[in-house]
């Protein structure tokens, strides 16, 4: 994987966490593949339906499964089945590591932050498992804001937890709701492609 580092000095660096740091997309369709069918989908999850909402709030893509599918379901309901069923993978999870090394780097030098769509819980410890959560200054999920990605504004509270204005900010994003929230939020962003499609 190659990553495409846009040129200028950047005074702070925000990563997105599932996709781009750790290789989590894969367990968590897992997950939501199980949660949906035990909430009626007879059949299997569209998985480039579900890879097209990284970075969308749990709870959101409950609700979007279900007006796609037309399921009477109780997204708490799913989501909360969802996150114990990754609850249960994540223990097999794989770094990216051409940006957990990039970030190892820039680490020394820069303040950094997660900036994830997942909720705290799951967000902590999947940090807490491979290692990473000493890196990073700020931690965002979606339990911190109301809007979720592709909203800005995940992106623009990591900025104001590390101090630095959201110009100044690099974010490190596999999919196109943080990649739009990014743009939105005024940051540059690397687009890590860390599935083939």
């Amino acid at each position: 994987m190659q990553l495409d580092i846009p040129a200028g000095d950047f005074a702070g660096y925000i990563f997105d966490l599932d996709g781009t740091l750790i290789d989590t997309m894969p367990l968590h369709y897992r997950a939501w593949d199980a949660a949906m069918q035990a909430a009626g989908l007879p059949h299997a999850l569209d998985e480039d339906y579900f890879y097209s909402l990284g970075g969308v709030p749990t709870r959101r893509v409950a609700e979007m499964f279900g007006e796609r599918y037309g399921l009477k379901l109780d997204p708490d309901l799913v989501f909360h089945a969802k996150e114990t069923l990754f609850a249960e993978l994540q223990k097999d999870v794989k770094l990216i590591q051409p940006v957990v090394d990039y970030a190892r780097r820039m680490h020394a030098t820069h303040p950094m932050a997660i900036a994830s769509g997942g909720p705290r819980v799951i967000v902590e410890r999947s940090l807490e498992i491979t290692g990473l959560r000493p890196m990073f200054r700020a931690v965002v999920t979606a339990d911190d804001v109301k809007h979720g990605k592709p909203s800005p504004d995940m992106f623009l509270l990591a900025a104001e937890q590390l101090g630095v204005a959201p110009g100044q900010c690099l974010v490190f994003e596999d999919a196109e709701p943080g990649i739009q929230g990014a743009l939105a939020a005024g940051m540059q962003v690397v687009r890590v492609v860390s599935r083939k499609i």
